[in-house]
């Protein structure tokens, strides 16, 4: 293990990242973004590819004079044109690289440039030294190096440093190599390009076609990388790049395997991921590593109730290190100590028996609807503790008919230790439900009042109802919650009913009088 010290992040979201299908950044974008991987505090900024349009020459001039910090680099085919294009653009930057690449994979070779290795090889050197007229910062990559036979990939770096190159990069272009055979070929590029060279830095750039992109470039620092090219949220070609910010996660959280030093202020990373999202229109994936939704959301009972006894149970990243925040997500595979954390951090102080109650209509709703939201939670608190005393106790609803004939409610509630069975027809299925409820009480109400409201958006949204109905000159409310409305309904029907019909008992007396 070569002793500690700095990794190089070289950042190419605005030039291999935005070579994702469907990105297309103005260069007012590619600012905003530059401005914010400085921030990040990124060694290298990739800004573009100047020679490839007007307006990524554009994007680099401007980066290169307004954003400080990072080294500021233009990519370049070895080819004149590209490489005084780069320079050109790059006049502002306060520091600036000149990247050079060529290919030497048989198949590109012959396939898609036409050219033989001794083309390719000398390309390659007068690459490097246009470069180096400009500045002494260049940087030379064998694109396709994993797919190319290794022994002419040595004699061309080992020329391109001779020619001037201060850093060497090693691109598995198309994501076809293993860890295992990456970091052998890291380790000679090491022993016999750098041969000791303190100028000169070993570089990997990783693509994620086989998803090996990030094991590959942090397996590479064994083999003496010290610098890895990635994007953020690891956009780019086909399935992508190495994620910068899973590199710089992956170093801050296991120091011990890697041993490496790294310049970056987590703190800025979920922002930066946002910001890329945003501007390029390419969504997070939920489960993505430190930036996604649900990188520190906990939704088991069991990790809940780890996290919430002690963080590192089930984190091995502080989400505020990364901008990021921790989320306890109530839904059906949440338990109780999550349940009374999600109500005591509402301000909700419930007893024993209000608490079980409203814990299990929660686990109800919960496996129709998934994840339950605070004004879920809110909504079923107050259904359920609303009334101290019932006469009937909800079990279940069926409707039958429509449309062409008046639909009939089923009901079923619970009396005592008995479930009573009534059926109505009825004006709708709402209706139907009010009639049937009313029979089940056996009391002469009438519904004065029915409002439905959405608490969440989608197809399974929740909904609460509220209702109030009159029983001779007093009134009374109801509401229930619940994925189904017509169920809703008739939730909100049995808690005004029950009210009204403890009212009556209290009226009239036990002795009935």
């Amino acid at each position: 293990m070569p002793p500690q010290d700095k990794l190089i992040i070289f950042d190419t979201t605005l030039r291999d990242g935005e070579q994702a299908p469907g990105i297309a950044l103005s260069p007012d974008d590619k600012l905003a973004i530059a401005t914010q991987l400085a921030r990040l505090r990124v060694d290298v900024i990739e800004a573009g590819f100047a020679a490839s349009s007007p307006g990524d020459f554009e994007s680099v001039s401007r980066i290169a004079k307004e954003v400080t910090g990072p080294v500021i680099a233009s990519l370049a085919r070895a080819m004149p044109d590209d490489i005084d294009r780069s320079a050109d653009a790059l006049k502002g930057a306060d520091r600036n690289r000149i990247h050079v690449f060529i290919s030497t994979s048989p198949i590109h070779m012959e396939q898609m440039m036409r050219m033989t290795p001794e083309e390719v090889h000398q390309a390659a050197i007068e690459g490097v030294k246009r470069a180096k007229r400009y500045t002494d910062d260049v940087e030379f990559s064998p694109q396709d190096a994993t797919r190319s036979d290794i022994d002419f990939v040595i004699d061309v770096c080992r020329d391109a440093v001779k020619a001037g190159a201060t850093t060497i990069n090693i691109p598995d272009t198309v994501g076809y190599a293993t860890p295992d055979e990456f970091v052998a070929l890291m380790q000679r590029v090491y022993d016999e390009v750098r041969d000791g060279n303190e100028d000169v830095i070993i570089s990997t750039h990783c693509h994620n076609d086989l998803g090996l992109a990030v094991a590959n470039s942090l397996s590479a620092i064994r083999a003496g990388a010290r610098q890895i090219e990635g994007a953020i949220n690891g956009i780019g070609e086909r399935a992508g790049n190495t994620s910068t910010e899973e590199i710089i996660m992956a170093i801050r959280t296991r120091q011990d395997q890697f041993e490496v030093e790294i310049g970056a202020d987590t703190t800025q990373i979920f922002d930066t991921s946002r910001l890329v999202s945003r501007l390029t229109g390419y969504p997070i994936q939920f489960n993505k590593a430190v930036v996604g939704r649900n990188a520190f959301a906990h939704e088991s009972g069991i990790h809940q109730h780890g996290v919430l006894r002690n963080r590192e149970t089930y984190e091995i990243m502080d989400p505020d290190a990364v901008g990021h925040q921790s989320m306890i997500v109530l839904g059906k595979h949440s338990g109780r100590a999550a349940f009374a954390n999600a109500i005591e951090k509402m301000g909700i102080t419930l007893e024993d028996v209000d608490f079980q109650r409203a814990f299990v209509r929660f686990k109800e709703l919960a496996d129709r609807k998934g994840e339950i939201s605070e004004e879920g939670l809110r909504a079923i608190v107050s259904e359920e503790t609303g009334v101290s005393a019932t006469e009937l106790e909800f079990v279940g609803i069926h409707v039958e008919g429509g449309t062409d004939e008046d639909p009939v409610a089923t009901i079923r509630v619970k009396r005592e230790d008995a479930i009573e069975e009534y059926s109505a027809s009825g004006d709708g299925m709402v209706n139907a439900a009010f009639v049937a409820f009313r029979d089940a009480f056996d009391l002469a109400a009438t519904l004065v009042d029915y409002r439905v409201s959405p608490l969440t958006s989608g197809a399974d949204a929740m909904a609460e109802v509220n209702v109030i109905v009159q029983v001779g000159p007093t009134t009374f409310s109801g509401r229930g919650v619940s994925t189904d409305v017509v169920e809703g309904s008739a939730r909100a029907f049995i808690a005004a009913l029950n009210k009204a019909a403890i009212d009556r008992g209290a009226v009239v007396g036990d002795d009935g009088t």
